[in-house]
């Protein structure tokens, strides 16, 4: 077992931002901690986030996830946490300033791609993102078709010679 295939099977992905990937196109991934309240990681266990909204804006010398709704948890009291309420984001200062440099090139932005625990400690995985045209994206759509069709062709081609 290589250790890459060892680090990926102790991960448990709670959520993915599929619409990221289809408004954007990601030039470059980092991953992060994130700084949860205690009913914050109940609801992610349970499944509960939306990242329709999410961004990772960078303040300074730190960066925060925004936008991104974590639900309340169901069993919790009156010490819930507020569900859209900016997270700190835990990276080494060095890829702060990367992304920071990077936003602030016309066109880039910073993207939440998947949230996961890892070893029992939350993990997103942020995208270095530019956003792409309408064009760009029925080109993608027109590709995927394409393959799509083709692998069916293919299927098709096997089962007549099998039989």
């Amino acid at each position: 077992m290589t250790p890459d295939r060892a680090k990926d099977e102790d991960i448990k992905v709670i959520a993915t931002n599929r619409r990221a990937r289809h408004e954007y196109a990601i030039e470059q991934t980092f991953e992060a901690g994130i700084a949860l309240q205690g009913t914050e990681v109940k609801s992610l266990r349970m499944g509960h986030i939306d990242f329709s909204d999410g961004y990772a804006a960078v303040r300074g010398n730190e960066i925060f996830l925004i936008g991104v709704n974590i639900p309340p948890y169901v069993h919790g009291t009156h010490y819930n946490h507020e569900p859209k309420r900016e997270r700190k984001l835990l990276m080494h200062k060095s890829e702060i300033q990367k992304l920071a440099i990077k936003v602030l090139e016309r066109g880039y932005t910073v993207v939440p791609l998947r949230l996961y625990f890892r070893a029992g400690k939350a993990k997103v995985e942020l995208g270095l993102a530019k956003g792409k045209r309408a064009h760009d994206k029925r080109r993608q759509i027109k590709e995927r078709d394409m393959e799509r069709d083709l692998r069916s062709v293919e299927r098709i081609s096997k089962r007549s010679r099998a039989e």
